[in-house]
C-alpha cells in the first residue's frame, strides 16, 4: 500500500469493442517474441491537472473515455480478448476493465514528491498479476483527485504489447476521444496488424506451455526516480565525446553514467570486483530494413549485451568507454539483424538475458528507453498531460522516459536497498542528476 493516500473505487465495468471482431480475426497467434515475454502487465500513468470541477464533469469525462476506448478496442481487438496457453489470444470481445476511482488528496500531494507506493495505488492492477487469472488483458483506472485533476492509469498485458504498441494504442485512444469533443472530422484510427509479427516469426511449439512464474523480489529491492535536465545532459555528452564516439546520444551517455555508478555502488557493498553487464532492449522495428516491420504490433524487440572487464583499470569503466561500448553493441546488433530475424534468435536474446540477470556471475542491469514515444502529446480533450510515468519494478531494471519539455530524461531504477543508498550518494551521479525532484 502507498503511504498517505486512500483510493475508493466508485464504479467498475467491462468495456467491449464497439464493433464485433470479424470471424477471421477471432484468433491472434502470438509471435515467438510474445511467447518469451512473461505474463505481466506494463503500467503507465498520465496526469492531467484542473480538468474537473463537479460530479457532472466527472460523469462526462468517464463517458467520453469509455466510448472512445470501446471504439479503439475495435482496432486493437486482442486487448479485449483472452490469453490462452502461450500460443494465441482468443479475440472474443471480452473487453477491457474500466475503474472510476476517487483519491482522497489533491494531485499536488503526488506530484510534489512522487512515491512509487502511492503511484501504484493509481493503477488498476499490480504489475505482478498473472494473466492466467480470470481478468483482462487491459485495465484502465480513471483517478479523480480532490480540488480537480485526474490521472489515467493503464495496465496492458505484456503478452500483447511492448512500449511501441502501447504508445500507438494510447495515442489512438486519445485521438478518438479528442475527435468526439472537437469540431474536427471523425478521426481515422490507424490499422493495427496483430498477425504480421506471428507470420514473420511463428510461435514455437515447445514454448506453448505457460512460462514459469516471474518472481518479484520485494524485500530488499527499492525503486527510485532521478531526473536529468537538458543542460546537464549536454554537459555529459561533451564529457563522453571521444574520437571513437564524437556525438554520443543522450540515452548512451545516461546509460553509461548509470551503469558506471550502479556498478561502483554494488562493488562497494560487496567489497569485491565482479563483471558487469548492461542489457539494453532494442526496438526491432527500427533495426529491420524492410518497411513492413514498422507495422508489427505486439512485442518486437531484442536485447544486446555490453560488458566490462574484471580489472582494476578505471579507464575501462569511465563514462566515455562505457558509452563507446554501447554504441559498438547497437551497431553490431543492427548489422547482424538488419535483414531478418530467425525463430531461434529471440530465444538466444532472452536466454542470455535471463542468465545474466540472475546475477550469479556478476552484476547485470537491463534498460528500456521509452524516450521519443509521444506520450506527452496524448490529449483526450482536456489538454496534454503534465506528467507521464511508468511504474515498472524489476530487479536491476532502468527505464528512461522523456521529461515534459522533451529535452530532459527521467530514469526509474530498481536496485538492492543497500546498493541504492550508496548509488544515491555517488558524487559523479549527483553532478548531473536530481534525486526525485518535484514535478510541479
Amino acid at each position: 500500500m502507498g503511504l498517505g493516500i486512500r483510493v475508493e473505487v466508485l464504479h467498475k465495468e467491462k468495456i467491449p469493442p464497439s464493433s464485433p471482431t470479424p470471424q477471421h480475426l477471432k484468433t491472434t497467434n502470438l509471435s515467438v517474441f510474445d511467447q518469451l515475454i512473461p505474463d505481466v502487465y506494463v503500467p503507465i500513468l498520465l496526469f492531467y491537472p484542473n480538468n474537473t470541477s463537479s460530479d457532472h464533469d466527472i460523469d462526462e469525462i468517464c463517458k467520453l473515455l469509455k466510448t472512445s476506448l470501446s471504439d479503439t478496442l475495435t482496432h486493437f481487438y486482442p486487448f479485449a480478448g483472452k490469453y490462452q496457453c502461450n500460443d494465441s489470444i482468443r479475440c472474443n470481445d471480452h473487453g477491457a476493465a474500466f475503474l472510476e476511482v476517487q483519491v482522497n488528496c489533491p494531485m499536488s500531494k503526488i506530484l510534489e514528491k512522487p512515491d512509487f507506493g502511492m503511484l501504484k495505488q493509481l493503477l488498476p492492477a499490480d504489475m505482478g498479476s498473472r494473466l492466467a487469472d480470470p481478468s483482462y488483458l487491459e485495465q484502465v483506472q480513471a483517478n479523480f483527485f480532490e480540488c480537480s485533476g485526474m490521472a489515467i492509469g493503464v495496465c496492458i498485458s505484456h503478452k500483447v504489447a511492448d512500449a511501441s504498441t502501447i504508445s500507438k494504442f494510447i495515442t489512438s485512444w486519445a485521438a478518438a476521444s479528442l475527435a468526439s469533443v472537437s469540431s474536427t472530422d471523425q478521426v481515422v484510427l490507424p490499422a493495427a496488424d496483430f498477425g504480421a509479427a506471428a507470420s514473420f516469426l511463428p510461435p514455437l511449439g515447445f514454448l506453448n506451455s505457460p512460462l514459469p512464474i516471474v518472481e518479484f523480489a520485494k524485500e530488499k529491492w527499492t525503486t527510485r526516480r532521478i531526473v536529468f535536465d537538458a543542460s546537464k545532459i549536454a554537459a555529459l555528452k561533451c564529457k563522453a565525446a571521444t574520437a571513437i564516439l564524437p556525438k554520443p546520444t543522450r540515452v548512451e551517455v545516461l546509460s553509461a553514467l548509470i551503469w558506471k555508478c550502479a556498478t561502483e555502488s554494488s562493488r562497494s557493498k560487496l567489497g569485491s570486483i565482479r563483471p558487469s553487464a548492461w542489457l539494453p532492449f532494442v526496438n526491432m522495428r527500427k533495426v529491420l530494413v524492410q518497411p513492413s516491420a514498422e507495422k508489427f504490433e505486439g512485442n518486437f524487440f531484442g536485447v544486446f549485451t555490453a560488458k566490462t572487464k574484471v580489472s582494476e583499470d578505471d579507464d575501462d569503466e569511465d563514462v566515455e568507454s562505457l558509452a563507446a561500448k554501447l554504441r559498438k553493441g547497437i551497431e553490431e546488433f543492427k548489422v547482424r539483424y538488419a535483414n531478418g530475424v530467425s525463430g531461434d534468435d529471440p530465444c538466444e536474446f532472452f536466454q542470455e538475458f535471463g542468465s545474466l540477470m540472475d546475477g550469479n556471475d556478476g552484476d547485470a542491469y537491463s534498460c528500456s528507453s521509452w524516450c521519443r514515444f509521444p506520450f506527452y502529446t496524448v490529449d483526450f480533450g482536456w489538454g496534454k498531460p503534465s506528467w507521464v510515468t511508468q511504474c515498472m519494478e524489476f530487479k536491476n531494471m532502468i527505464v528512461l522516459t522523456d521529461t515534459r519539455d522533451g529535452d530532459g530524461v527521467e530514469a526509474s531504477l530498481t536496485l538492492n536497498e543497500e546498493v541504492m543508498a550508496i548509488f544515491e550518494s555517488n558524487e559523479e551521479l549527483l553532478a548531473y542528476a536530481s534525486l526525485n525532484p518535484s514535478v510541479i
